[in-house]
């Protein structure tokens, strides 16, 4: 059972305004990007990572992801999540099911071997296993700027990725979602819970650090992370 990583890079970063994609920021030295491949590249349960970058962007993701030697291909995303997904899926299309694959967001650059050990460790015996902290806000449902729910706090979980998948479940459930046209969905678990519904998603636990840059403020953060690595 190999393990493939993709660090799905796809995304143009409006949100943080710097007129490029946020995962080619410069973090402590070097780009977001490199942070997220150094992590599954040096975590000795990962075969391969494959790279889905931006259109217009590949050079850029070639280059910082040239050094790292578990590195199989960088290829180029679509216009949502899904499409860069779809990209991925397309890319692994002669691997066996039984491989294990895990989809992380770029803008996550301290995912640490802790994280993905638990979700490689958690697909041993399961089809698809998400990474989760508690929620530590109240949450609501809102309709029209109104609260027409409340969720009890301690069910609800904030998702982060890493998200793994037995890589059969995961096509299969694309293969369903793409005959949908109503198809909506931000991450993959998403996808498998919607069309899969039967297949049960662990959650194991994630990182405070595990955070995803998306504002101008999370690079401030983010900075202070990459420092207190350095020292």
């Amino acid at each position: 059972m190999a393990a493939v990583a993709v660090v799905l890079a796809g995304g143009v970063g409006r949100r943080m305004g710097a007129g490029r994609p946020k995962q080619l920021i410069d973090v402590g030295g070097r780009p977001v990007l490199a942070h997220a491949i150094d992590a599954f590249d040096t975590h000795p349960g990962i075969d391969e990572v494959v790279v889905v970058m931006a259109s217009g962007h590949l050079r850029e993701a070639a280059a910082i992801a040239a050094p790292f030697r578990k590195t199989a291909a960088v290829i180029e995303g679509g216009d949502t999540r899904t499409a860069s997904t779809l990209a991925a899926l397309a890319a692994l299309s002669g691997r066996p099911d039984d491989d294990r694959v895990l989809f992380h967001d770029a803008a996550r650059p301290f995912v640490d071997h802790g994280v993905i050990g638990r979700v490689l460790d958690a697909l041993d015996g399961g089809e698809a296993v998400a990474v989760g902290l508690p929620a530590s806000d109240t949450m609501v449902v809102v309709e029209d700027g109104v609260v027409v729910s409340m969720p009890p706090r301690e069910t609800m979980t904030r998702f982060q990725t890493p998200q793994g998948f037995r890589l059969g479940t995961i096509r299969k459930a694309y293969e369903l979602a793409q005959a949908d046209p109503a198809l909506r969905a931000t991450d993959d678990c998403g996808i498998v819970h919607r069309y899969l519904p039967d297949v049960p998603i662990r959650v194991v636990a994630g990182s405070e650090r595990n955070l995803k840059v998306t504002q101008p403020l999370d690079v401030v953060v983010a900075e202070h992370l990459a420092g207190e690595d350095r020292r």
